[in-house]
């Protein structure tokens, strides 16, 4: 499924990206509107798809207009480019809002009773 078939052209896996883009984008948009599984498969046959080679005007394209993809895109290849599509911003507020709530976790735990030093460690 990762490999293009020999009579599968260009603009063919172009419009499978898109097709699939964009009904992620609505299923994204609406929640819960498909069982777990659908959307497992539904991002299996994306991934299977992005996998493929496809141009890097073209996918840059798709990745920008379609932010759902563009962060199965950042997932599948973030061994090698960590979150290189994310925001500079939103990179940072998500680590600052993790250190947060380490630290009112750790204060709730030593508030708790438990010994400052069985706090995770």
């Amino acid at each position: 499924m990762t490999t293009p078939q020999p009579t599968e052209t260009l603009q063919s896996r172009l419009e499978t990206v898109i097709a699939l883009s964009r009904l992620l984008e609505r299923v994204e948009a609406r929640g819960a509107s498909i069982g777990a599984e659908q959307y497992r498969a539904l991002v299996r046959r994306l991934q299977g798809v992005l996998a493929t080679p496809l141009p890097a005007p073209a996918l840059e394209a798709i990745l920008g207009a379609h932010p759902a993809t563009a962060e199965v895109y950042e997932n599948m290849h973030y061994d090698v480019s960590g979150l290189s599509r994310s925001p500079l911003e939103r990179s940072v507020a998500t680590e600052l809002q993790a250190t947060q709530a380490i630290e009112r976790a750790s204060r709730s735990s030593r508030a708790g009773g438990a010994p400052a030093g069985d706090a995770g460690g």
